[in-house]
C-alpha cells in the first residue's frame, strides 16, 4: 500500500494542468504510472487523488457496508461517485483536472498539493492555508485523538 507524504506548491495552468511532484510519482511507484482517480473531497474544498488500487480498496470498503437497493444508501452512493473522474499522467508528468472540478473546488493558479496517507488531495492555495488549525487546537486534537494510545 502506498503512503504519500509532503506538500508542494505548484502552478495549474488555464488548460487545467500541473507538473505532478515527483516525490508523489517516486512515492505511488508502479500504481502511479496507470492512472488515478480524482474526486471532490467529501469534507473539505479539495479535490483528492487515489491511485487506482487505492480507489478500488476504497469502493471495495464502501460495497461491504452499503446496500444498492436501500434508498439512502443509493443517495450515498450517487453522492459518493458524484464529481469522480479517471486522470492518467501525459508524459511529461503533468495531470489535467477536469475542468468541472477545477470549478467544483475553485482552484486558482496557486495550488498546494499534499501527500496525506494513502491519498493526494488538492487544494487552491489560499483555502489550503485558511484550512490550517493553529498549534494549540492541533495540540488539543492530536491529545483528543492519540492521547490514550499505548506504544506510540
Amino acid at each position: 500500500m502506498t503512503v504519500f507524504t509532503g506538500d508542494f506548491d505548484v502552478k495549474l495552468d488555464a488548460k487545467g494542468r500541473f507538473l505532478f511532484p515527483s516525490s508523489l510519482l517516486q512515492q505511488a511507484g508502479e500504481e502511479g504510472q496507470a492512472t488515478f482517480i480524482i474526486k471532490k473531497d467529501i469534507y473539505a474544498p479539495c479535490l483528492t487523488v487515489f491511485t487506482k488500487g487505492e480507489w478500488e480498496r476504497q469502493v471495495e470498503a464502501i460495497r461491504k457496508n452499503l446496500n444498492p437497493f436501500n434508498r439512502e444508501h443509493n443517495v450515498f452512493l450517487r453522492e459518493f461517485f458524484k464529481d469522480t473522474a479517471e486522470c492518467a499522467l501525459d508524459s511529461s508528468n503533468r495531470m489535467v483536472i477536469p475542468k468541472r472540478l477545477v470549478q467544483a473546488v475553485d482552484l486558482q493558479s496557486d495550488i498546494c498539493i499534499l501527500g496525506l496517507d494513502t491519498k493526494i488531495e488538492i487544494w487552491s492555495k489560499d483555502e489550503y492555508e485558511k484550512s490550517h488549525p493553529t498549534a494549540e487546537n492541533f495540540a488539543l486534537l492530536a491529545e483528543k485523538i492519540l492521547g490514550n494510545l499505548v506504544g506510540i
